[in-house]
């Protein structure tokens, strides 16, 4: 594994699953830019450490599992699933107590040993047909 598979996996492990919001300065890059499935973008550490946090607080036990890790040169993508327990709002829908899970696909570019840029596409329909049902 190279040392940006192993900063994927960190990524994901220690920030996402764990809620270690202090290791962001360690993985993402201080210029970081996030692109989401609805048209989100956020630069810098705050904004997306702030993402995070609403993101893990609507979803407890949040999950992020690499079904596949594909890498060229500075480029990584990512074949993932995501799911939780949906405890707090989540697009305007308040909590259900329902475990939710949805594929998606993460696309990272590093510039040196950090996460330059990471565009993440996952099934939105999918996780929104989970908290409606």
């Amino acid at each position: 594994m190279t040392r940006h598979a192993d900063a994927v996996r960190s990524f994901y492990a220690e920030i996402w699953e764990r809620g270690e919001l202090s290791r962001i300065p360690a993985l993402l890059h201080e210029g970081f830019t996030f692109r989401g499935s609805l048209g989100s973008v956020l630069t810098g550490h705050a904004a997306f450490a702030d993402y995070v946090r609403r993101v893990t607080g609507a979803l407890a036990e949040y999950r992020c599992e690499i079904l596949d890790l594909i890498e060229e040169g500075p480029r990584l993508a990512a074949r993932m699933r995501f799911g939780g327990t949906h405890r707090g709002p989540l697009f305007g829908i308040p909590a259900t107590g329902r475990a939710v899970a949805w594929d998606g696909a993460a696309f990272f570019t590093f510039e040196g040993d950090r996460v330059r840029d990471l565009w993440v596409l996952g099934d939105v329909h999918g996780l929104l047909g989970q908290l409606r049902a």
